[in-house]
């Protein structure tokens, strides 16, 4: 494990810095525009000019198969990597013309891979809003769905998180994760398939929390479970790193073959049983 982090320290150290500069967000909104975006992995172009607006205070979601450049989508959009064409522009300014604190300080991004801190849980929520008081942070974790774990450990919300959050389960780092997004109360929320690990129990409990925080807000999400995005403002459709389709659901269903072949999966994933199956 040890190795595979000074490798991955290796490789950062390795990648060119990212364009920006020191200036603070001057932004006349929180409109989020893709303006004929291109990114390659390794010299292979995997967005190919996809242009996009999400209303500010709208609800987006973009849907498609695996590598269909979904992810890669919202992670430009808090600049994890440098385009190789194009603009992303918040409420009018580019992301590259402003810090990445300023950035940062008004998107929060709730993803299936949530690394933690080997801190505690309440020092990993903390983070969303350093300045926060103790009661502000217990609030964003009873509202994130985190108290019926956090009573079973040793130490609640002061126990250790572990090394990458080792001592949870993928859908408890999932939840401390949106409740530091919950804390941070950022304008712009990126949900890149958050509740991927939640167990059916507990994810309508986590639906409920996330329409919750995302009420009047800029909302960028990723859907795995298009039965969870039916009502969103606008859904579009990826496919080979580009848009084929954008709309309101029921819509696409009459429009978009491609949107109809995964709603019809997604249906047949939500119906399957192993008895269906026997039978079959």
């Amino acid at each position: 494990q040890l190795g595979y982090k000074i490798d991955e320290i290796e490789k950062a150290m390795d990648n060119e810095p990212l364009k920006t500069n020191d200036n603070s967000f001057i932004g006349n909104s929180h409109i989020v525009r893709f303006e004929d975006v291109r990114f390659a992995y390794k010299e292979k172009e995997v967005l190919h000019g996809v242009s996009l607006e999400l209303g500010e205070g709208t609800l987006t979601a973009l849907v498609g198969e695996s590598g269909s450049g979904k992810s890669t989508l919202a992670k430009l959009l808090v600049h994890y990597y440098d385009l190789n064409g194009g603009h992303i522009t918040l409420g009018g300014q580019d992301i590259t013309d402003m810090s990445i604190e300023a950035l940062n300080d008004n998107i929060s991004y709730v993803s299936q891979e949530q690394f933690l801190f080997n801190t505690t849980l309440y020092e990993n929520i903390l983070i969303g809003k350093p300045d926060a008081s103790r009661e502000e942070v217990m609030a964003a974790a009873e509202k994130a769905q985190c108290g019926e774990f956090l009573k079973r450990l040793p130490k609640g919300i002061d126990t250790m998180a572990g090394d990458g959050g080792k001592m949870l389960s993928g859908g408890e780092r999932q939840r401390i994760s949106l409740a530091r997004a919950i804390l941070k109360n950022a304008p712009v929320i990126v949900l890149d398939e958050a509740t991927a690990f939640i167990d059916p129990e507990n994810e309508e409990k986590m639906n409920s929390a996330i329409a919750e925080i995302i009420k009047g807000k800029t909302v960028l999400v990723i859907a795995h479970r298009l039965q969870t995005i039916v009502n969103a403002d606008k859904i579009c459709v990826m496919k080979d790193g580009n848009i084929i389709g954008a709309d309101a659901h029921e819509k696409l269903l009459q429009s978009c073959a491609e949107y109809q072949k995964l709603w019809n999966s997604s249906e047949a994933r939500a119906n399957w049983t192993i008895g269906n199956e026997v039978r079959a």
